[in-house]
């Protein structure tokens, strides 16, 4: 059941994918050598969903644990935040930002996660790993696509 919870928040997250799709402004940017094919994005995203809500309740159960889910509750508001922000408003700069300050919480979360339970802090390795592909891809979308 506790699963089941936070896997209902990462569902509710992706969500934002639906209502703010990449669609022609996206398909229109300058877009980097690296950019994954559009077919990875909803398996990358699926699998990583998956594995943040199981850490996230394996956290739940840990006593002294509050710090690290008041993180990944951080985490997962401004992974909600980020698709309306970029491909919503197609604010590529404000996505930037909003993508440090998810990397930097996950970051954290992941340090507090180790300390309390390593099979958490193992299973946000990846999620820490494609934010780091996504903030290069965001950061070279914003540098390479000068507004006007």
């Amino acid at each position: 059941m506790i699963f089941l919870t936070f896997l209902l928040a990462c569902a509710a997250a992706a969500l934002s994918g639906v209502f703010f799709q990449p669609g022609d402004w996206y398909r229109g940017l300058k877009r980097p050598s690296f950019t994954p094919p559009d077919w990875a994005f909803p398996v990358v995203w699926t699998t990583l969903y998956v594995l943040i809500a199981w850490a996230g309740a394996r956290l739940a159960v840990v006593p002294g644990a509050g710090l690290a889910l008041a993180l990944w509750a951080a985490q997962i508001a401004l992974n909600t935040l980020w698709t309306p922000v970029f491909f919503g408003a197609h604010r590529k700069g404000a996505g930037m930002a909003v993508l440090a300050a998810l990397w930097l919480v996950v970051a954290a979360l992941i340090w507090q996660a180790f300390g309390l339970d390593w099979v958490a802090g193992l299973l946000l390795l990846p999620y820490l790993g494609w934010l780091s592909v996504a903030a290069a891809l965001n950061w070279r979308l914003w540098r390479d696509n000068p507004p006007g």
